[in-house]
């Protein structure tokens, strides 16, 4: 399961890390991180798409939306039950009843 994680998080890390250096030009040297060649690349895919280059970024941040929804709810089913332990337990102690009949919470009223 580590290696799975590992290979979703790691190729999305990438790709926002290069996403937001070339964005805003911080490039340390490297030509690949450039604004021109950020600019390129999203003017190569816009015609391979046949879309306009500003509409591939909103698509490609909710493809890794629903990407990390699928993921995230592989890793919920995976460990259903010590979640379900976990809440059971919760709940427990949220809503045990010696808490509510204590002396501390009865009324002195007469």
């Amino acid at each position: 399961m580590r290696w799975f994680l590992i290979f979703w998080a790691g190729p999305i890390v990438f790709l926002g890390g290069w996403y937001w250096l070339s964005y805003y030009d911080i490039n340390f040297g490297f030509l690949m991180l450039t604004r021109q060649i950020h600019d390129l690349t999203f003017q190569i895919y816009g015609e391979a798409l046949g879309m306009p280059p500003e509409a591939i970024p909103p698509l490609v941040a909710r493809a890794i939306a629903v990407d990390s929804l699928v993921v995230f709810a592989i890793l919920g089913f995976r460990k259903r039950k010590p979640i379900m332990a976990w809440w059971q337990a919760r709940q427990a102690l949220n809503s045990s009843p010696s808490d509510l009949a204590s002396k501390e919470s009865l009324s002195s009223a007469p």
